[in-house]
């Protein structure tokens, strides 16, 4: 075969023994997730931002965003609810470039998925330890669940992944907040199929065994806009779109109906100050409709110390995959977020 195991294999418990939450921190990150399970059972009315850099790639870097989202999170945490964006796992269109911290976690050198699981773990734990904010991550590879369960707080299924019967049925056995993207095409039915799969018990092999899962009911919409077969993006953040996908979890009678908006990816056309224009625009679609208003709860924001995007990891706190928006203007956004909300 063409697959040549590199190194010894993982021992999962030894892994998460690494970087462990307990005492005080495990209490405080268990209280926050009871918060985050309300809000997507619209039992707590806060606005959910799912808000950080587009990959973790720089651990300085991103603690040092860590701290100051922490410090804004305390400004409004009245109705503003924040999970931080610690993604470590980047999907790759035609497979090239940068694949996130847990392929490359020294992007100076070559690949080391071992010692990458290794910093996963310990920029999560860091976090959440230093800071008191809990974290998002992106589910690409679903295998590596179990490496990781125990520190995220909120779990992504991204364009790629959400026709995948393994990514579906994995989510249906997590027990945290599952939001699943629309794909890349836009086909709103390919991620509610996903996200009824999610909903729903399965039983699959996973790990080596056969497994039955309990059912997700905090499986979610994200929607992200697509791209056409002329490669033109088509943002489905405008009224029409929300009312549309209101409609559907509706009649498919899907669990907990939460709508977050990415305004990044094919939303913005990954003009990064455009998220800006998408939260005001669909802040007054939630003032015009009471349906958007119960329903269209949360934004998924990309933002890091610096604005825009980079090549090569020159400049501390920018990104080097999607350009995000500078700490200057999340701050400013956070707060105006905070202000327009009654």
């Amino acid at each position: 075969m063409g697959i040549h195991q590199k190194g010894a294999t993982i021992d999962i418990a030894s892994v998460k023994s690494h970087a462990k939450l307990e005492g005080d921190i495990l209490t405080k990150k268990q209280a926050r997730d009871a918060e985050l399970e309300r809000i997507i059972k619209g039992e707590d009315d806060r606005i959910l931002l799912v808000i950080g850099p587009c990959s973790s790639d720089n651990e300085a870097a991103v603690l040092e965003y860590a701290h100051r989202l922490a410090k804004l999170q305390e400004k409004v945490k009245d109705k503003v609810f924040m999970v931080m964006r610690v993604y470590t796992a980047k999907p790759r269109t035609n497979g090239d470039g940068y694949k996130g911290l847990m392929h490359q976690p020294d992007t100076s050198k070559l690949p080391d998925l071992i010692n990458g699981i290794q910093a996963v773990r310990e920029l999560h734990y860091k976090v959440i330890t230093q800071t008191g904010l809990t974290t998002a991550d992106e589910m690409l590879y679903p295998s590596n669940l179990r490496m990781v369960d125990d520190l995220v707080s909120y779990h992504a299924i991204g364009a790629r992944s959400v026709e995948d019967q393994e990514h579906r049925f994995v989510a249906s056995g997590i027990d945290a907040p599952t939001g699943m993207k629309n794909p890349t095409s836009g086909n709103l039915s390919v991620m509610f199929n996903a996200i009824h799969a999610a909903q729903n018990k399965q039983n699959f092999l996973f790990g080596n065994a056969e497994v039955d899962t309990d059912g997700n009911p905090l499986a979610h919409v994200i929607l992200r806009g697509a791209t056409n077969e002329h490669g033109e993006n088509e943002p489905n953040y405008y009224y029409d779109n929300l009312l549309k996908a209101i409609a559907t979890y509706d009649k498919l009678g899907l669990k907990n109906p939460f709508i977050m908006v990415d305004t990044n990816h094919d939303n913005s056309g990954k003009q990064f100050l455009e998220q800006i224009r998408i939260v005001r625009q669909t802040l007054i679609n939630r003032d015009w409709n009471e349906q958007i208003k119960r329903t269209v709860r949360g934004f998924m924001i990309e933002s890091y110390l610096e604005d825009g995007r980079q090549n090569a990891p020159e400049v501390f706190g920018q990104s080097i995959t999607d350009p995000c928006l500078g700490w200057d203007k999340t701050e400013a956004l956070v707060t105006e977020i905070y202000e327009t909300l009654n």
